[in-house]
């Protein structure tokens, strides 16, 4: 009865003197913290030793920000305790802290007070108040249903080649691909690049990958609907968007690498095709490869950061600035080229209040990542893209790599912490917990004029 009415006190926020955005952020936060905590303890690595505190915050991070940035091998290095809190962590990153909240309050029957119910809104970018407890529900049945289906695909195809440890694998790695956390267990930093032409295998995990970066929202107006003219305008303009990017990427890709004989030259066609189509559909945020991104020409690797910068979907596992957001402002911009009043999608005109949260996102995320890779291009001694595309797989919560995480040094370490956060409770969020409260202005000024170009 006193642990239930702890726990009730914690979660009643009305007592809390904090915006929405503060306490999305200290509950990652929090959920960081004690991830780090319990990864430094002796029973969380094979060996017995104690992971240093940078390490742990660093592992901690990346799995409650569903990242996948790793210093320390996750398959060879943690003992299954330790394996068990990563994947603990992806599942509450990944699904969201309100969200794990909600659930601990409804088994608890505990009524959800008004400002929870904002927050939650404000947590899973949903319209209204309305409705947001039961998508909750929704959101938890329908990621263990999904998860449950993909590890069982896996854990049957890695029967024959892993023994009964394919269903702890299966499931353990169903789990980190929904959440498109980009963790694994097969050692030796090698993701899943033995399995490169492998069909079961690409296109379970790229299915889990992609239904986790849709969004929640997307996927149940798509099972409630069944048709595109029923579709609200955000599903349409994330399904198109999405399937944009798949098929350019896919193509993009294997005409980039086609000939690279450390890549995709050495595979069949069969093995070109279904690598480019995974290594288009991980950098939405997943961070799983099945071929060395280490040793993708230059052109490879700027184009998958531009693919990473885009990120995943609203209210999904996902991070970046957002397929809508890239879509809002394509529209945006080519109202104006067009000399159009209105930006327009799919027959619907965009409110301007959206169109200015979505360039604020984009330009806030340009330069966070603009000043990371500065000060981290001072710290380390690696190239330039290199560097970019490590901290654009932090901001995007990718988890993909050219190999040089583990040997980043503290500083670069703190700086890639940062990024993943900042990129997981999202960059407007991120600002703004950091910002006083807001106060809208009394005063209106005149109209200026300001020249542009």
């Amino acid at each position: 009865m006193i642990v239930h009415t702890r726990f009730a006190n914690l979660f009643d926020i009305s007592q809390w003197k904090l915006t929405p955005y503060q306490i999305l952020t200290l509950g990652f936060a929090g959920l960081i913290t004690a991830g780090a905590l319990l990864l430094m303890t002796p029973m969380a690595s094979v060996t017995g030793q104690s992971l240093p505190f940078v390490d742990a915050l660093f592992t901690a991070t990346s799995a409650a920000c569903v990242t996948g940035l790793v210093v320390v091998d996750t398959g060879t290095y943690f003992s299954l305790f330790g394996q068990m809190v990563i994947i603990v962590l992806i599942q509450a990153g990944g699904l969201g802290i309100m969200t794990m909240a909600t659930l601990m309050a409804l088994i608890m029957r505990r009524k959800i007070q008004l400002r929870e119910r904002l927050i939650m809104q404000e947590a899973l970018n949903h319209m209204t108040v309305s409705g947001v407890v039961r998508l909750t529900q929704y959101i938890i049945l329908a990621t263990l249903l999904i998860e449950f289906i993909g590890g069982t695909f896996l854990a049957i195809r890695w029967y024959s080649d892993l023994g009964s440890a394919a269903v702890y694998y299966g499931y353990w790695h169903a789990v980190s691909a929904f959440c498109n956390a980009g963790f694994d267990l097969f050692g030796n930093f090698s993701s899943l690049t033995n399995y490169v032409d492998d069909l079961t295998v690409n296109l379970t995990v790229t299915s889990l990958i992609i239904l986790g970066g849709l969004g929640f929202t997307v996927i149940f107006d798509v099972w409630n609907n069944r048709s595109w003219n029923k579709f609200s305008l955000h599903t349409k303009l994330v399904l198109s968007t999405t399937l944009v990017l798949l098929v350019f990427g896919t193509v993009v890709i294997i005409l980039l690498e086609m000939n690279n004989p450390e890549t995709l030259g050495e595979l069949s066609w069969k093995g070109k095709i279904l690598a480019s189509y995974f290594q288009s559909v991980s950098p939405r945020t997943a961070g799983y490869n099945t071929v060395d991104i280490g040793k993708m020409q230059d052109a490879t690797l700027f184009f998958t950061i531009i693919l990473m910068f885009i990120g995943a979907s609203p209210a999904s596992t996902g991070g970046g600035v957002k397929t809508t957001t890239v879509g809002v402002m394509i529209a945006a911009i080519w109202a104006l080229v067009t000399g159009k009043n209105d930006a327009e999608i799919f027959q619907r005109r965009i409110n301007k209040n959206i169109i200015y949260k979505a360039f604020t996102v984009f330009f806030i995320a340009a330069i966070l990542v603009s000043v990371v890779t500065m000060m981290m291009s001072i710290s380390e001694g690696f190239s330039f893209l290199r560097i970019l595309f490590e901290v654009v797989s932090a901001f995007g919560t990718v988890g993909l790599s050219t190999g040089i995480t583990s040997s980043l040094t503290v500083h670069g370490k703190l700086w890639v912490i940062v990024t993943m956060f900042a990129g997981r409770v999202g960059p407007v969020t991120f600002a703004l917990a950091l910002a006083l409260r807001s106060r809208k202005g009394a005063i209106h000024y005149p109209e200026g004029k300001i020249n542009i170009s």
